[in-house]
């Protein structure tokens, strides 16, 4: 197996790979953004720019990452590929101000949340003059107020600036992702899918499994009960004018109705019906909610939801719905039930399953709700053989703690050395984590974010093959949130297959030229390619050094 070979790279530690070193000769030119499939080596690609832009300009190199276990991660993969000493970390937690403002001054290499620069560089402590490269990991955050706009605005005042963005996710339309390099300042696009031919030998196999689940009837009577109330805050906001023209609205709608509602307010404007229309939106949004806990969760969550809203109404709306009848009723038939969502067992089903087929394995459960993953978490240390662990974000909601950053580093170090051999996660275990060979991914429900399902299955198939599970409860909003995931992602790779063929006019857009993801039949397309970059390898009139084809499996595609 050949290594890239450089003065500032470790002997032995980047497998040469012809897309990640082509890659990263593009953006040592303009600023680029690198669009890659998960687990093909984003951070590979930023070393390599990182150790030719050192050695060729010397100054300092920034490398932003959006959460604080993310940015130790990537500076211990840093100091194991790079040849650099000084190397700091900048988080609110590990440096102080003063402290931070000596490292700057002292090291070469700053990996740091984006905040933390942003704080830094508005009280004056250092600027960015001096900085020949900026790393923005996850670029696809870098719209709205998100803390990577401001930095990026800053770095534009600086000659000869070299920005790197790296994303897997970037979004289902054009315009974001151009969004995104107008922000960031990068006048160019490099993107790769699974199907390019110095990719796809490469491509690990990935099985994807959709296990439908049965609403237990109480969750079922309990939804009926509160359709009927969030039906009847439809029709108060309709009669006041708003939600014309939709016979059934979607969350999406009642938000934007909300949305409506308070700019008005804002605004000044005196119609008194718009307080109750505020009322009735929040109404409907609760009723939404508790709909969609107990169809997807189960009746713990649920019957936590009610107490909160019980103990501590906030506003109108809390206290109107917790005494709606309809929803009274609803909390009685939660209470007087000891039936727990048919997802709990099936999740411990299959990750014993996993267990009994290998015994050494790493899996990973992705849940929305933190009360869901504690009580998923408890289930499972029932099983034997099985160390779970909850992985969630540092915010502190209640008497439910979060995870400090030196807490959250920990569990992960204990994954990878096997101590624990299951993460329960929320969404702070879907962006960019560093953990080799997970075998087996649990989604708990689907999210209606394509940026998150490729996040959250792009934790396995790494270096191996793997496996994809995903809980779907049958007519309810799992279905939709399923479908809708698909219909964005196959939307996300047309747009990046027009972005190359039709944008080159106004941005540089990197080659090869990939086919569409949408086709008759992409598995066979992907094997296809599989076989024809072996064929090209194995020719003695082609002496591309490149690695041994590894051995994989199908990847199969029937619910994406």
């Amino acid at each position: 197996m050949p290594f890239v070979t450089h003065e500032l790279l470790r002997r032995g530690a980047v497998e040469e790979r012809a897309y990640q070193v082509n890659i990263a000769k593009s953006c040592l030119s303009r600023s680029t953004l690198v669009v890659l499939p998960t687990g093909m080596g984003k951070t590979v690609v930023a070393a390599m720019v990182i150790a030719e832009t050192l050695r060729h300009k010397g100054d300092r190199v920034l490398f932003l990452a959006p959460t604080k276990p993310l940015v130790e991660q990537h500076a211990a993969s840093l100091r194991e590929m790079l040849i650099v000493d000084r190397i700091a970390v900048f988080t609110g937690e590990v440096a102080s101000p003063e402290d931070r403002e000596l490292g700057w001054r002292e090291n070469k290499i700053i990996v740091s949340t984006p905040q933390v620069i942003k704080n830094d560089l508005k009280a004056g402590r250092y600027d960015l003059e001096g900085v020949s490269l900026i790393v923005f990991d996850e670029a696809h955050r870098a719209v709205g107020d998100y803390a990577y706009v401001d930095v990026a605005a800053a770095y534009k005042e600086v000659a000869g600036r070299l920005v790197l963005g790296m994303t897997a996710s970037p979004g289902s339309s054009a315009e974001k992702i151009l969004e995104v390099c107008n922000n960031l300042g990068i006048t160019a696009v490099e993107i790769r899918t699974e199907f390019d031919a110095d990719v796809v030998m490469y491509v690990q196999g990935l099985e994807i499994q959709r296990i439908p689940i049965d609403a237990p009837d109480e969750a079922k009577e309990i939804g009926t009960l509160l359709e009927q109330v969030y039906d009847d805050q439809v029709e108060r906001l309709k009669k006041i004018g708003f939600l014309q023209g939709k016979p059934k609205p979607s969350t999406k709608d009642i938000l934007a109705a909300g949305d409506a509602i308070r700019k008005r307010l804002d605004g000044g404007d005196k119609d008194g019906r718009l307080f109750g229309a505020m009322t009735a939106q929040a109404i409907a949004m609760k009723a939404n909610h508790a709909i969609t806990l107990a169809e997807t969760q189960g009746m713990g969550s649920l019957r936590s939801y009610f107490d909160r809203l019980e103990t501590d109404a906030k506003s109108r709306a809390d206290t109107q719905f917790i005494k709606h009848a309809k929803v009274v009723e609803a909390v009685k038939i939660a209470r007087e039930t000891s039936a727990e969502h048919p997802k709990l067992k099936k999740t411990a089903w299959v990750v014993r399953d996993q267990f009994m087929a290998k015994p050494d394995s790493k899996v990973i459960v992705f849940t929305h709700y933190r009360e869901t993953a504690e009580t998923v978490t408890r289930e499972l240390a029932k099983l034997p053989g099985i160390k779970p662990v909850r992985f969630v974000g540092q915010s502190s909601k209640g008497e439910d703690i979060g995870l400090r950053q030196k807490e959250q580093v920990e569990i992960l170090q204990k994954f990878r050395d096997g101590e624990v051999n299951v993460i329960v996660a929320t969404s702070i275990g879907e962006e960019g984590l560093d953990i080799p060979q997970v075998e087996l991914v649990v989604f708990y429900e689907p999210v209606p974010s394509e940026i998150r399902t490729i996040q959250r299955r792009g934790r396995t198939g790494r270096n191996a093959p793997g496996k994809v599970i995903m809980l779907v409860t049958k007519d309810t909003r799992d279905e939709a949130f399923l479908y809708s995931a698909k219909r964005k992602e196959r939307k996300m790779h047309q747009e990046l297959d027009r972005l190359r063929r039709d944008l080159k006019q106004k941005i540089f857009v990197g080659e090869p030229g990939g086919e569409m993801f949408v086709t008759a039949a992409p598995e066979k397309l992907l094997a296809a390619k599989r076989e024809q970059a072996v064929e090209r390898s194995a020719k003695p009139e082609e002496p591309v050094r490149r690695p041994e084809p590894r051995r994989k499996g199908p990847t199969t595609l029937d619910d994406y």
